[in-house]
């Protein structure tokens, strides 16, 4: 008996057809856009040699040994043996050594339903036994979700926020994309997401008239048909470039006097460094090009294409993940506040474009459900910094205005995630890996994560329970059913912290005597609440989840990114101190910090292409196009051999590197191998790798061999402010293998 009900994943909706209990084929949701390969890889995926099938414990680690991690063997065992170990040291580290000493770790791209949402659900746990040390920001945008809420008062304009592309078909003269528009981008959603609607509204808009500036070191960022103009600048010199624009805008006369005095705060101290009253350097465009390694026609074709019509201005999320990346991003604000469009239909500013489906989309927020989470005692962490925390506990760093010391991990329990693909400097991490008494994962797969714990409990994937997912930035809600019982004898992450709350005497306050079904149907009481308020039709729980997919109106008017601020500064005041856009920040200068200018700034980064020694290339890392993150690995890889590295033509040559060769990427932090493909639109001194690998070190000490760049990559914060990832600040040097081809 076949059926084909509809559910969500990451990278979109899909129909599953189901037969003997047995998932056979999945394929898009008609209508959606969302990428067929991806979708049908999850039959492959769901049934993988690579699936935990039941929990293991390490062996040696029973024998109170804490070296072998990840070399000694994990043997199988029983589910009540697990759960009484895991239960156990979970008592012992908080009996003898506090809550601070057991680190919840996470990421939240584990499950599209927001119920089984494994971050939610590990800190609701965490903080039901007591407290743990938790991680503020992400990888994502650390950066940004730091300085912004100075700039803007929150940081709403990366994480929800965005000029929707109706408003710029209908209003944009010209868009200009620093970072670019990397079209494999929008297969993903945070959530997922019913409509895959990035390729046409781009192509709309530039029906209408729309013009695309794309200013990336990579011509493969710019999407079919588009027909944009491509500026290939150094990596990292966005900033400068911006700068010296917005110095242009000031020497001609284009800048919006009213506007700044109005709707800004500090624009005199910022006016006066890009004059040069401040540090003897005016930022002109001749200054920008030497940075951004351009001529200096570039920049003045960039300059006449934004000086009149409305001007859209957007940056990708890479931009800030690298050292002083959250400069770029006020830089950007900046830059659009002295051409006064902000909050006018299709001009202004917005994040993202480039970074994720869904940016941009007309859609409601606050319909999709979350799990609510419980109050937790002990001051958290940055997200990016947990390796060194493991590594150096008791020392203390700056953060945001406030000092952090870092606790002392006895205890590491890892629910969604692979910290050993998304953290940097995976050698050093090993280090820090290794200094826990103690590592529990939950986990699907046998991820590089899981095989580096202690413990691993056997976790069900999104489509062996039921759930709720969507996104904020898509316009409708899906019932994910349960379509096939669970591989092996995996749970999921709400049930196996049940059973540990259960024994640890803390269930009432973890699952508050709910099953999965009802908390679901409370999740979904405040969605209905929520829409009887907004005034829409939901159906009730009944009736959606047997419909599986609730389509929800659109606002009647596409948004425009701070609009309201732009017609009544005083009525919507931004949350800043000064109710303003701050292009300087009397709270950030207060901080002292020797990284952290109080206006955007030109900060050149230590590793980047423009400090490079003799043979030394800047290495760039983006998402692969098949994958979300590591995800989909094990069925969507690319051949046997390592991860491709994008190499230009003369890099290539002056190496004796031809195509198809497998190379060696190295430098003082480590070194992978790769399989060389040679891209005549990728700037000279530049590589490029995406960062799906599973990490596979070599036993005997070579290069690693999946082709993981983050052995490469710097465990170095962007500023004192932010302490987030600085993963695209690195210099490396590559050569050929023997002539070997992959």
């Amino acid at each position: 008996m076949s059926r084909r009900p509809i559910s969500l994943c990451h990278w979109g909706p899909f129909e599953a057809e189901v037969s003997d209990g047995r998932l056979v084929r999945t394929a898009p949701m008609e209508g959606s856009g969302a990428d067929p390969d991806m979708i049908g890889a999850w039959p492959e995926l769901l049934y993988s040699e690579t699936r935990i099938r039941e929990p293991h414990i390490r062996a040696s680690w029973l024998e109170g040994k804490k070296a072998g991690r990840g070399r000694d063997p994990l043997v199988p065992v029983g589910w009540d043996e697990a759960l009484s170990h895991v239960a156990a040291e979970l008592a012992r580290v908080h009996r003898d050594f506090g809550p601070a000493s057991i680190f919840g770790g996470s990421y939240g791209w584990s499950s599209a339903g927001r119920f089984h949402h494994a971050r939610t659900q590990i800190r609701r746990f965490l903080a039901a036994t007591g407290g743990f040390t938790d991680q503020l920001g992400n990888y994502s945008w650390g950066a940004a979700q730091m300085i912004l809420p100075h700039i803007l008062g929150s940081h709403a304009a990366v994480s929800s926020a965005a000029t929707s592309w109706a408003s710029i078909a209908e209003h944009t003269d010209t868009l200009v994309a620093f970072g670019g528009l990397k079209p494999a981008n929008w297969n993903v959603t945070s959530g997922g997401a019913g409509s895959h609607h990035l390729p046409e509204a781009v192509l709309n808009a530039k029906a209408r008239g729309t013009r695309f500036v794309l200013v990336t070191p990579h011509a493969g960022d710019a999407p079919d048909g588009l027909d944009a103009e491509v500026i290939a600048p150094r990596p990292h010199s966005d900033t400068a470039i911006m700068l010296s624009l917005a110095r242009q805008a000031v020497a001609s006369g284009r800048a919006d006097p009213d506007f700044l005095a109005r709707h800004t705060h500090g624009a005199d101290r910022f006016l006066a460094y890009l004059a040069g009253e401040t540090d003897g350097q005016e930022k002109t465009l001749a200054w920008g090009a030497e940075i951004a390694g351009l001529p200096v026609e570039d920049l003045e074709r960039l300059w006449s294409r934004i000086a009149e019509g409305r001007v859209m201005l957007t940056a990708s999320w890479s931009l800030q993940r690298a050292e002083n990346g959250e400069q770029t991003y006020w830089a950007l604000i900046a830059l659009a506040a002295l051409l006064g469009q902000i909050g006018l239909p299709g001009g202004g500013f917005s994040f993202g474009y480039g970074s994720m489906n869904g940016v941009g989309a007309d859609a409601r927020s606050g319909l999709v459900p979350t799990m609510p989470g419980l109050p937790n005692p002990v001051p958290p962490i940055p997200t990016a910094r947990f390796a060194d925390a493991f590594l150096n506990p008791g020392r203390s760093i700056d953060f945001n205005g406030h000092t952090v010391v870092y606790p002392d991990i006895r205890l590491v329990y890892w629910a969604g995630g692979n910290p050993f693909h998304h953290h940097q400097d995976l050698c050093r991490m090993e280090k820090a890996w290794a200094v826990p008494e103690t590592v529990i994962v939950h986990e699907p797969w046998w991820t590089p994560t899981a095989r580096r714990a202690d413990i691993v409990l056997p976790a069900t994937t999104s489509l062996e329970r039921r759930d709720i997912g969507g996104s904020s930035r898509d316009p409708s809600v899906f019932f994910m059913p349960k379509l096939v019982e669970p591989v092996g004898e995996a749970r999921s992450d709400f049930s196996i912290f049940s059973g540990l709350a259960d024994r640890l005497g803390c269930g009432a306050a973890y699952h508050e005597g709910l099953d999965e079904e009802g908390w679901l149907r409370r999740l979904w009481d405040v969605s209905l609440e929520r829409a009887e308020k907004a005034g829409i039709d939901l159906p009730d729980f009944e009736t959606a989840s047997e419909i599986n997919y609730v389509p929800v109106s659109p606002p009647a008017e596409p948004e425009v990114l701070l609009s309201a601020f732009r017609a009544d500064p005083e009525a919507a005041a931004l949350g800043t101190p000064s109710g303003r856009i701050e292009l300087y920040s009397e709270a950030i200068a207060a901080m002292g910090y020797a990284d952290s200018p109080p206006h955007p700034a030109w900060r050149p980064p230590l590793e980047w292409a423009g400090a490079a020694e003799e043979g030394e290339l800047h290495l760039l890392t983006n998402q692969p196009a098949k994958q979300l993150h590591a995800q989909l690995y094990p069925v969507m890889k690319d051949g046997d051999g390592p991860a491709a590295c994008r190499i230009a033509p003369g890099d290539a040559r002056a190496r004796g590197i031809e195509d198809g060769d497998l190379v060696r990427l190295h430098n003082g932090r480590g070194a992978c191998r790769a399989r060389a493909v040679i891209d005549d639109g990728l700037r000279p001194g530049v590589l490029l790798m995406s960062t799906g690998a599973w990490y596979d070190p070599d036993p005997e000490g070579g290069p690693e061999r999946a082709g993981n760049p983050n052995v490469l990559t710097a465990d170095r914060p962007t500023s004192s402010l932010a302490q987030a990832t600085a993963a695209q600040s690195a210099l490396v040097r590559i050569e050929g293998l023997d002539r070997e081809r992959t």
